[in-house]
């Protein structure tokens, strides 16, 4: 697993020349990466969302398209269309920019449902079916997308069906003084993201999404993910818990987490450290519940403290300080 500790520090080194003070934020992030899933930044604006989709793609070499989610966007603008050719009297396909290894949907709650769907079966299928013809997605793939919390005005929520396609969701949140001046100091005559290069190939990060899933994972912490997501269907302040896909993001970031931090094998402090950020988004809180203040967060923390790891066998003081970082990162509610 040492060597997906390396490609990880190789990338998460080269994205922080450009996002500063965000090691934690930029890790998961690259958990997402690993395990083929998708990610949700929810922010205000300027903190640096599309910045670190970019740099992203950039220490990837992949394929960069970024789609600015507005009312009157189509979901032909998103998965392309056919367009008949005069000369050749056939329909030709022009492929739209979800097709693109890393795709920023910027401001997605912009966009009417109609077009938000178009994103489903890309994100779940890696595949989008246009006039009957079927045309896969580029390997990697990532979908970045963000949203404004704090501008209601001519937002669409999202639904709970394009939520529970975002393996993780984060929050990148303002820097501190030092690293904002670090920031300003930095970009006095160029932006880092000019100089950035290519640490870690395309090619290279298929192999490496696929040595995440050998990461071992013991019955015990298994049992205990699917304890921990289950409750969230049972709590008092929750209408709608967790589905299995819950289950299954918790267990796969766990992985990838495991890889990033050396170890060949998963421990319930990779589970507690991500449960915030691959459940949080997908429980739906009472509205009675709401009303005082409880939020989706609070009911993952909660269920973290009462939910028993039974069964462990060994390895469980192994963590490291960088889960408790993970741990206490500010989520989104």
């Amino acid at each position: 697993m040492s060597t997906i500790q390396q490609a990880g520090d190789r990338v998460l080194a080269n994205v922080e020349r450009v996002i500063v003070g965000k090691h934690q934020e930029v890790r998961l992030a690259l958990v997402a990466l690993l395990c083929r899933g998708h990610l949700l930044i929810e922010d205000v604006p300027g903190t640096g969302k599309t910045m670190l989709a970019k740099a992203i793609a950039r220490s990837l070499g992949c394929s960069f398209r970024r789609i600015q989610f507005t009312p009157d966007l189509l979901p032909s603008d998103v998965t392309g269309l056919s367009i008949y050719n005069q000369k050749t009297t056939e329909f030709e396909f022009r492929p739209g920019p979800i097709m693109s290894q890393v795709v920023l949907a910027d401001e997605i709650n912009r966009a009417t449902p109609k077009t938000q769907s178009s994103l489903l079966e890309c994100m779940e299928e890696r595949q989008s079916t246009i006039d009957g013809i079927t045309h896969p997605m580029p390997n990697p793939f990532l979908v970045i997308a963000t949203q404004n919390p704090i501008e209601y005005e001519g937002t669409f929520a999202l639904p709970e069906a394009q939520l529970d396609r975002f393996m993780l969701r984060i929050r990148l949140g303002y820097p501190s003084h030092a690293d904002e001046v670090m920031i300003l100091d930095e970009q006095k005559r160029t932006h880092p993201l000019e100089d950035l290069g290519v640490v870690c190939p395309a090619d290279e990060l298929v192999a490496l999404q696929a040595a995440v899933r050998e990461v071992y994972v013991d019955p015990s912490v298994a049992d205990y993910i699917v304890r921990l997501v289950a409750s969230t269907r049972t709590h008092p302040d929750v209408y709608l818990g967790a589905s299995p896909r819950g289950s299954l993001a918790l267990y796969r970031a766990a992985q990838a987490l495991a890889g990033l931090l050396g170890r060949d094998y998963v421990i319930p402090d990779d589970v507690k450290a991500l449960a915030e950020f691959a459940l949080a988004h997908r429980v739906i809180v009472k509205t009675s519940s709401s009303i005082h203040d409880i939020t989706a967060v609070q009911v993952v923390r909660e269920l973290l403290d009462t939910t028993a790891v039974d069964g462990i066998r060994g390895g469980a003081g192994t963590a490291g300080g960088g889960l408790r970082e993970i741990r206490t990162s500010p989520a989104a509610g």
